[in-house]
Protein backbone atom coordinates (compact mmCIF):
# COMPACT_ATOMS: atom_id res chain seq x y z
CA UNK A 1 0.00 0.00 0.00
CA UNK A 2 2.00 2.80 -1.41
CA UNK A 3 1.83 6.24 -0.16
CA UNK A 4 3.45 9.77 -1.13
CA UNK A 5 3.60 12.55 1.81
CA UNK A 6 5.22 15.74 1.02
CA UNK A 7 6.91 18.14 3.16
CA UNK A 8 5.39 21.61 3.78
CA UNK A 9 6.08 24.34 0.78
CA UNK A 10 4.92 27.34 0.35
CA UNK A 11 2.30 28.12 -2.41
CA UNK A 12 4.80 30.01 -4.99
CA UNK A 13 7.28 27.00 -4.36
CA UNK A 14 4.63 24.12 -4.81
CA UNK A 15 3.45 25.38 -8.08
CA UNK A 16 7.01 26.04 -9.53
CA UNK A 17 7.44 21.86 -8.55
CA UNK A 18 4.30 21.17 -10.48
CA UNK A 19 5.11 23.18 -13.61
CA UNK A 20 8.49 21.04 -13.54
CA UNK A 21 6.76 17.99 -12.93
CA UNK A 22 4.36 18.33 -15.62
CA UNK A 23 7.10 16.54 -17.54
CA UNK A 24 7.66 13.51 -15.83
CA UNK A 25 5.13 11.04 -14.36
CA UNK A 26 4.11 13.44 -11.38
CA UNK A 27 0.47 14.08 -11.63
CA UNK A 28 -0.13 15.56 -7.96
CA UNK A 29 -2.12 18.92 -8.19
CA UNK A 30 -0.42 21.79 -6.65
CA UNK A 31 -1.66 24.82 -5.00
CA UNK A 32 -1.99 27.98 -7.10
CA UNK A 33 -0.79 31.45 -5.95
CA UNK A 34 0.57 34.54 -8.05
CA UNK A 35 2.04 37.69 -6.52
CA UNK A 36 0.76 39.08 -3.14
CA UNK A 37 -2.25 41.37 -3.41
CA UNK A 38 -1.44 45.37 -1.54
CA UNK A 39 -4.04 45.73 1.18
CA UNK A 40 -7.04 46.92 0.17
CA UNK A 41 -7.63 51.30 0.43
CA UNK A 42 -11.45 49.63 1.06
CA UNK A 43 -11.00 48.60 3.87
CA UNK A 44 -13.44 50.23 7.14
CA UNK A 45 -13.39 49.73 10.59
CA UNK A 46 -17.22 48.95 11.50
CA UNK A 47 -19.18 48.80 14.95
CA UNK A 48 -20.53 45.20 14.65
CA UNK A 49 -19.78 42.00 12.80
CA UNK A 50 -21.13 42.13 9.26
CA UNK A 51 -22.67 38.66 8.31
CA UNK A 52 -22.64 37.84 4.67
CA UNK A 53 -23.71 34.66 2.58
CA UNK A 54 -21.39 33.47 -0.48
CA UNK A 55 -24.41 31.66 -3.02
CA UNK A 56 -23.92 29.77 -6.16
CA UNK A 57 -26.64 30.32 -9.55
CA UNK A 58 -26.23 28.53 -12.22
CA UNK A 59 -23.73 31.01 -14.44
CA UNK A 60 -21.62 32.48 -11.12
CA UNK A 61 -21.49 33.00 -6.91
CA UNK A 62 -23.25 36.20 -5.45
CA UNK A 63 -21.93 37.85 -1.79
CA UNK A 64 -25.01 38.90 -0.17
CA UNK A 65 -24.74 41.54 3.24
CA UNK A 66 -27.17 39.02 4.85
CA UNK A 67 -28.34 41.90 6.90
CA UNK A 68 -30.15 43.48 3.73
CA UNK A 69 -29.50 41.45 0.80
CA UNK A 70 -27.17 43.46 -0.95
CA UNK A 71 -25.79 42.37 -3.92
CA UNK A 72 -21.75 43.21 -2.78
CA UNK A 73 -20.28 40.56 -5.60
CA UNK A 74 -21.79 39.01 -8.60
CA UNK A 75 -18.53 36.68 -9.95
CA UNK A 76 -20.00 35.21 -13.62
CA UNK A 77 -17.89 31.47 -13.29
CA UNK A 78 -18.68 28.95 -15.83
CA UNK A 79 -19.34 25.23 -15.04
CA UNK A 80 -21.31 23.85 -12.09
CA UNK A 81 -20.28 25.71 -8.44
CA UNK A 82 -20.05 24.34 -5.14
CA UNK A 83 -18.89 26.53 -1.87
CA UNK A 84 -17.57 25.42 1.53
CA UNK A 85 -16.39 26.75 4.44
CA UNK A 86 -12.60 27.65 4.51
CA UNK A 87 -12.85 27.71 8.23
CA UNK A 88 -11.68 31.21 9.09
CA UNK A 89 -15.14 32.96 9.62
CA UNK A 90 -14.08 34.91 5.83
CA UNK A 91 -13.07 32.86 3.06
CA UNK A 92 -14.81 30.40 1.39
CA UNK A 93 -13.54 27.93 -1.02
CA UNK A 94 -15.45 27.27 -4.34
CA UNK A 95 -15.06 24.23 -6.33
CA UNK A 96 -14.95 24.59 -9.83
CA UNK A 97 -13.34 23.00 -12.95
CA UNK A 98 -9.57 23.12 -12.52
CA UNK A 99 -9.63 22.95 -8.29
CA UNK A 100 -10.66 24.89 -5.56
CA UNK A 101 -10.89 28.97 -5.50
CA UNK A 102 -10.41 30.82 -2.33
CA UNK A 103 -13.15 33.73 -2.23
CA UNK A 104 -12.61 36.76 0.68
CA UNK A 105 -16.49 37.82 1.57
CA UNK A 106 -14.96 40.69 2.86
CA UNK A 107 -16.02 40.58 6.59
CA UNK A 108 -14.04 39.63 9.26
CA UNK A 109 -13.63 40.23 13.16
CA UNK A 110 -9.79 40.41 14.35
CA UNK A 111 -9.81 38.62 17.60
CA UNK A 112 -7.73 40.20 20.60
CA UNK A 113 -8.57 38.12 23.47
CA UNK A 114 -11.03 40.16 25.49
CA UNK A 115 -12.72 41.82 22.77
CA UNK A 116 -12.19 42.10 18.99
CA UNK A 117 -11.97 44.42 15.64
CA UNK A 118 -14.71 44.10 13.23
CA UNK A 119 -13.93 45.11 9.55
CA UNK A 120 -15.23 45.63 5.97
CA UNK A 121 -13.63 45.36 2.68
CA UNK A 122 -15.23 44.46 -1.34
CA UNK A 123 -15.11 40.96 -1.71
CA UNK A 124 -13.51 39.13 -4.26
CA UNK A 125 -12.15 36.24 -5.76
CA UNK A 126 -8.41 35.46 -5.09
CA UNK A 127 -6.13 34.41 -7.50
CA UNK A 128 -5.59 31.43 -5.58
CA UNK A 129 -6.72 28.15 -6.50
CA UNK A 130 -5.41 24.64 -4.74
CA UNK A 131 -5.75 22.69 -8.26
CA UNK A 132 -7.66 19.27 -8.64
CA UNK A 133 -8.97 17.47 -11.74
CA UNK A 134 -12.30 16.60 -9.53
CA UNK A 135 -12.24 18.67 -6.26
CA UNK A 136 -14.61 16.79 -3.63
CA UNK A 137 -14.59 17.43 0.02
CA UNK A 138 -13.84 20.07 2.26
CA UNK A 139 -12.95 19.73 5.88
CA UNK A 140 -12.32 21.96 8.79
CA UNK A 141 -10.28 20.55 11.61
CA UNK A 142 -7.80 21.26 14.82
CA UNK A 143 -6.98 24.44 12.83
CA UNK A 144 -6.53 22.59 9.49
CA UNK A 145 -8.61 22.90 6.32
CA UNK A 146 -8.20 20.24 3.97
CA UNK A 147 -8.96 19.54 0.45
CA UNK A 148 -9.91 15.99 -1.47
CA UNK A 149 -9.21 15.68 -5.12
CA UNK A 150 -11.40 12.62 -5.91
CA UNK A 151 -9.61 12.28 -9.36
CA UNK A 152 -5.89 11.70 -7.95
CA UNK A 153 -6.58 11.16 -4.51
CA UNK A 154 -4.46 14.06 -3.47
CA UNK A 155 -4.93 15.38 -0.12
CA UNK A 156 -3.92 18.99 0.45
CA UNK A 157 -4.00 21.01 3.76
CA UNK A 158 -3.07 23.97 5.27
CA UNK A 159 -3.33 26.08 8.28
CA UNK A 160 -6.82 27.72 8.44
CA UNK A 161 -5.63 30.94 9.73
CA UNK A 162 -2.95 31.46 7.38
CA UNK A 163 -5.48 32.69 4.52
CA UNK A 164 -5.09 35.78 6.00
CA UNK A 165 -2.15 35.98 3.96
CA UNK A 166 -2.63 33.90 0.98
CA UNK A 167 0.11 35.22 -0.44
CA UNK A 168 2.47 33.32 2.04
CA UNK A 169 0.25 30.24 1.89
CA UNK A 170 1.74 27.06 3.13
CA UNK A 171 0.49 23.58 1.99
CA UNK A 172 0.92 19.75 2.78
CA UNK A 173 -0.04 17.09 0.27
CA UNK A 174 -0.55 13.50 1.20
CA UNK A 175 -2.27 10.96 -1.77
CA UNK A 176 -4.37 7.86 -0.73
CA UNK A 177 -3.16 4.69 -2.44
CA UNK A 178 -5.96 5.34 -4.65
CA UNK A 179 -8.07 7.72 -6.29
CA UNK A 180 -12.32 7.62 -5.03
CA UNK A 181 -14.74 9.91 -3.98
CA UNK A 182 -12.83 10.20 -0.72
CA UNK A 183 -12.43 12.44 2.50
CA UNK A 184 -9.49 13.17 4.30
CA UNK A 185 -8.36 15.46 7.35
CA UNK A 186 -5.68 15.90 9.75
CA UNK A 187 -5.57 15.00 13.30
CA UNK A 188 -4.38 16.91 16.37
CA UNK A 189 -0.75 15.72 15.98
CA UNK A 190 -0.04 16.08 12.71
CA UNK A 191 -1.28 12.98 11.24
CA UNK A 192 -4.10 12.10 8.73
CA UNK A 193 -7.40 10.58 8.64
CA UNK A 194 -8.75 9.86 5.21
CA UNK A 195 -10.66 6.98 3.41
CA UNK A 196 -9.84 3.97 1.61
CA UNK A 197 -11.14 2.72 -1.81
CA UNK A 198 -11.23 3.02 -5.82
CA UNK A 199 -12.89 4.14 -8.29
CA UNK A 200 -15.58 1.55 -8.16
CA UNK A 201 -15.30 0.27 -4.49
CA UNK A 202 -15.14 2.27 -1.30
CA UNK A 203 -14.31 0.53 1.69
CA UNK A 204 -13.13 1.92 5.07
CA UNK A 205 -10.77 4.17 6.52
CA UNK A 206 -6.80 4.85 7.82
CA UNK A 207 -5.26 6.88 10.40
CA UNK A 208 -1.13 7.83 9.68
CA UNK A 209 1.37 9.31 11.77
CA UNK A 210 2.74 12.55 10.62
CA UNK A 211 5.36 10.44 8.54
CA UNK A 212 3.16 8.97 6.78
CA UNK A 213 2.98 5.06 9.28
CA UNK A 214 -0.02 3.71 9.74
CA UNK A 215 -1.74 3.71 13.22
CA UNK A 216 -5.03 2.16 12.64
CA UNK A 217 -6.79 1.05 9.29
CA UNK A 218 -10.86 -0.50 8.65
CA UNK A 219 -12.10 -2.13 5.78
CA UNK A 220 -15.38 -2.48 7.81
CA UNK A 221 -17.39 0.18 5.94
CA UNK A 222 -18.87 -0.38 2.72
CA UNK A 223 -19.75 2.33 0.56
CA UNK A 224 -17.64 5.08 3.02
CA UNK A 225 -18.77 8.70 2.12
CA UNK A 226 -19.13 11.75 4.22
CA UNK A 227 -17.64 12.66 7.91
CA UNK A 228 -18.50 14.72 11.05
CA UNK A 229 -16.39 15.34 14.13
CA UNK A 230 -17.66 15.51 17.86
CA UNK A 231 -15.15 17.41 19.05
CA UNK A 232 -11.97 15.20 18.45
CA UNK A 233 -13.78 12.29 17.57
CA UNK A 234 -14.67 11.70 13.84
CA UNK A 235 -17.83 10.11 12.63
CA UNK A 236 -17.62 8.36 9.35
CA UNK A 237 -20.47 7.23 6.91
CA UNK A 238 -21.04 3.27 5.94
CA UNK A 239 -23.71 1.83 3.72
CA UNK A 240 -24.29 -0.24 6.93
CA UNK A 241 -23.66 2.14 9.86
CA UNK A 242 -20.24 4.23 10.77
CA UNK A 243 -17.44 3.73 11.98
CA UNK A 244 -16.29 6.52 14.98
CA UNK A 245 -12.54 7.19 14.89
CA UNK A 246 -11.22 8.31 18.09
CA UNK A 247 -7.25 8.44 17.73
CA UNK A 248 -6.24 5.30 16.93
CA UNK A 249 -9.25 3.18 17.99
CA UNK A 250 -11.90 2.25 15.47
CA UNK A 251 -15.33 1.09 16.61
CA UNK A 252 -18.27 -0.04 13.98
CA UNK A 253 -21.58 0.84 14.88
CA UNK A 254 -23.52 -1.43 13.00
CA UNK A 255 -27.04 0.04 11.54
CA UNK A 256 -30.41 -1.75 12.77
CA UNK A 257 -30.85 -2.62 8.86
CA UNK A 258 -29.10 -4.88 6.59
CA UNK A 259 -28.22 -1.47 4.11
CA UNK A 260 -28.72 1.49 6.61
CA UNK A 261 -26.82 4.03 4.47
CA UNK A 262 -25.33 7.39 6.26
CA UNK A 263 -23.87 9.36 3.83
CA UNK A 264 -24.08 13.34 5.14
CA UNK A 265 -23.53 13.99 8.81
CA UNK A 266 -23.56 17.10 11.17
CA UNK A 267 -20.72 17.31 13.75
CA UNK A 268 -20.98 19.69 16.65
CA UNK A 269 -17.25 20.84 18.52
CA UNK A 270 -18.93 20.61 21.94
CA UNK A 271 -21.50 17.85 21.45
CA UNK A 272 -20.85 13.86 21.60
CA UNK A 273 -23.28 13.35 18.69
CA UNK A 274 -23.55 13.34 15.53
CA UNK A 275 -26.71 13.66 13.40
CA UNK A 276 -27.08 11.80 9.98
CA UNK A 277 -29.43 10.59 7.09
CA UNK A 278 -30.22 7.19 6.93
CA UNK A 279 -31.44 5.51 4.13
CA UNK A 280 -32.86 1.63 3.31
CA UNK A 281 -33.23 0.80 -0.21
CA UNK A 282 -30.12 0.26 -1.75
CA UNK A 283 -31.77 0.31 -5.30
CA UNK A 284 -33.94 3.35 -5.00
CA UNK A 285 -33.07 6.18 -8.25
CA UNK A 286 -33.49 8.30 -5.40
CA UNK A 287 -34.72 7.37 -1.70
CA UNK A 288 -36.13 10.20 -0.01
CA UNK A 289 -35.93 9.01 3.63
CA UNK A 290 -38.07 10.33 6.54
CA UNK A 291 -35.82 9.17 9.43
CA UNK A 292 -32.49 10.54 10.28
CA UNK A 293 -29.68 8.59 12.76
CA UNK A 294 -28.25 10.31 15.65
CA UNK A 295 -24.38 8.53 16.34
CA UNK A 296 -23.90 8.51 20.59
CA UNK A 297 -19.71 9.10 20.35
CA UNK A 298 -19.32 8.16 23.86
CA UNK A 299 -20.85 4.60 23.90
CA UNK A 300 -20.35 3.91 19.89
CA UNK A 301 -24.66 3.57 19.84
CA UNK A 302 -27.23 4.66 17.42
CA UNK A 303 -31.00 5.80 17.25
CA UNK A 304 -33.27 6.43 14.72
CA UNK A 305 -35.51 9.46 14.69
CA UNK A 306 -38.78 9.74 12.74
CA UNK A 307 -39.43 12.79 10.78
CA UNK A 308 -42.57 13.91 9.18
CA UNK A 309 -41.34 14.61 6.09
CA UNK A 310 -38.49 13.50 3.93
CA UNK A 311 -35.35 15.98 3.37
CA UNK A 312 -31.95 16.12 1.24
CA UNK A 313 -28.68 15.85 1.75
CA UNK A 314 -28.29 19.59 2.10
CA UNK A 315 -30.80 19.69 5.52
CA UNK A 316 -28.64 18.64 7.94
CA UNK A 317 -27.24 21.11 10.54
CA UNK A 318 -26.87 21.86 14.42
CA UNK A 319 -28.00 24.29 17.06
CA UNK A 320 -25.51 26.12 19.00
CA UNK A 321 -26.04 24.55 21.77
CA UNK A 322 -26.10 20.81 20.19
CA UNK A 323 -29.14 19.76 18.82
CA UNK A 324 -30.19 18.57 15.12
CA UNK A 325 -31.67 20.48 12.38
CA UNK A 326 -33.68 18.83 9.80
CA UNK A 327 -35.25 21.40 6.59
CA UNK A 328 -38.37 18.79 5.63
CA UNK A 329 -39.95 18.51 2.11
CA UNK A 330 -42.89 20.08 4.23
CA UNK A 331 -41.36 23.53 4.45
CA UNK A 332 -40.64 23.38 7.88
CA UNK A 333 -37.09 23.21 10.00
CA UNK A 334 -37.46 20.87 12.51
CA UNK A 335 -35.29 20.72 15.56
CA UNK A 336 -34.15 17.16 17.00
CA UNK A 337 -33.50 16.71 19.93
CA UNK A 338 -30.35 14.35 19.78
CA UNK A 339 -30.15 13.40 23.75
CA UNK A 340 -33.92 12.28 23.53
CA UNK A 341 -34.22 11.44 20.15
CA UNK A 342 -37.39 13.05 19.16
CA UNK A 343 -38.04 15.96 17.26
CA UNK A 344 -38.77 18.94 19.72
CA UNK A 345 -40.26 22.05 17.76
CA UNK A 346 -40.85 22.95 14.00
CA UNK A 347 -40.73 25.93 12.19
CA UNK A 348 -42.60 26.75 8.95
CA UNK A 349 -40.28 28.71 6.44
CA UNK A 350 -40.46 27.55 2.88
CA UNK A 351 -43.41 26.07 0.74
CA UNK A 352 -43.20 22.63 0.42
CA UNK A 353 -40.81 21.28 -1.80
CA UNK A 354 -39.70 17.50 -3.35
CA UNK A 355 -36.52 16.97 -3.51
CA UNK A 356 -34.35 17.28 -7.89
CA UNK A 357 -33.44 13.52 -9.27
CA UNK A 358 -30.35 15.67 -10.34
CA UNK A 359 -28.28 16.38 -7.06
CA UNK A 360 -26.84 19.20 -8.77
CA UNK A 361 -30.23 20.73 -9.21
CA UNK A 362 -31.30 23.22 -6.87
CA UNK A 363 -33.53 22.59 -4.01
CA UNK A 364 -33.81 24.05 -0.13
CA UNK A 365 -30.43 24.05 1.21
CA UNK A 366 -30.09 24.89 5.01
CA UNK A 367 -26.89 26.59 5.51
CA UNK A 368 -26.10 27.54 10.13
CA UNK A 369 -23.61 29.81 11.00
CA UNK A 370 -23.95 30.18 15.01
CA UNK A 371 -27.12 31.16 15.90
CA UNK A 372 -28.53 31.74 12.94
CA UNK A 373 -30.09 29.70 9.88
CA UNK A 374 -30.36 30.59 6.44
CA UNK A 375 -32.69 28.48 4.19
CA UNK A 376 -32.57 28.77 0.95
CA UNK A 377 -36.08 28.69 -1.07
CA UNK A 378 -35.19 28.67 -5.16
CA UNK A 379 -38.82 28.56 -6.48
CA UNK A 380 -38.72 32.03 -5.04
CA UNK A 381 -35.59 33.17 -5.59
CA UNK A 382 -34.91 33.76 -1.63
CA UNK A 383 -33.00 32.95 1.75
CA UNK A 384 -35.24 33.15 4.88
CA UNK A 385 -33.06 34.46 7.92
CA UNK A 386 -34.07 32.49 11.08
CA UNK A 387 -32.88 33.09 15.17
CA UNK A 388 -32.41 29.70 16.42
CA UNK A 389 -32.95 31.13 19.70
CA UNK A 390 -36.31 32.28 18.61
CA UNK A 391 -36.68 29.75 16.11
CA UNK A 392 -38.51 32.60 14.53
CA UNK A 393 -38.09 33.86 10.39
CA UNK A 394 -36.35 37.74 11.15
CA UNK A 395 -36.21 38.48 7.04
CA UNK A 396 -36.24 37.06 3.79
CA UNK A 397 -33.64 38.38 1.11
CA UNK A 398 -34.43 38.62 -2.70
CA UNK A 399 -31.64 37.56 -4.84
CA UNK A 400 -31.64 38.67 -8.55
CA UNK A 401 -31.08 34.35 -9.38
CA UNK A 402 -32.09 30.89 -8.39
CA UNK A 403 -29.94 29.88 -5.32
CA UNK A 404 -28.33 26.75 -4.67
CA UNK A 405 -25.59 26.12 -2.63
CA UNK A 406 -24.71 28.95 -0.23
CA UNK A 407 -22.19 29.60 2.44
CA UNK A 408 -22.33 32.41 5.51
CA UNK A 409 -20.18 34.02 7.62
CA UNK A 410 -20.59 35.86 10.94
CA UNK A 411 -17.99 38.71 9.82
Amino acid sequence: MSRTLSRRLPVLVALALATLSACGNDDSPAAEQPTATPEAPSVRSVDDPEPRLAVTYDGGVLVLRASDGEVLLDEPLDGFLRVNPAGDDRHVLVSRTGGFTALDVGSWTADHGDHGHSYADDPALLDLTVAAEEPGHVVVHHGWTTLFDDGTGTMTSFETHDLDKPDELETETATTPDPHHGVAARTHDGGWLHTLGTSEERSGVTVLAEDGEQLAVSDECPGVHGEAFAGEVAVVGCEDGVLVVDGTEITKVAAPDAYGRIGNQAGHEESAYVLGDYKVDPDAELERPTRVSVIDTTDASLRLVDLPASYSFRSLGRTPGGDGLVLGTDGSLHVVDVRRGTVSASLPVVAPWREPLDWEQPRPTLEVVDGTAYVTEPASKQVHVIDLDRLAVLRSLTLPEVPNELVGVTG
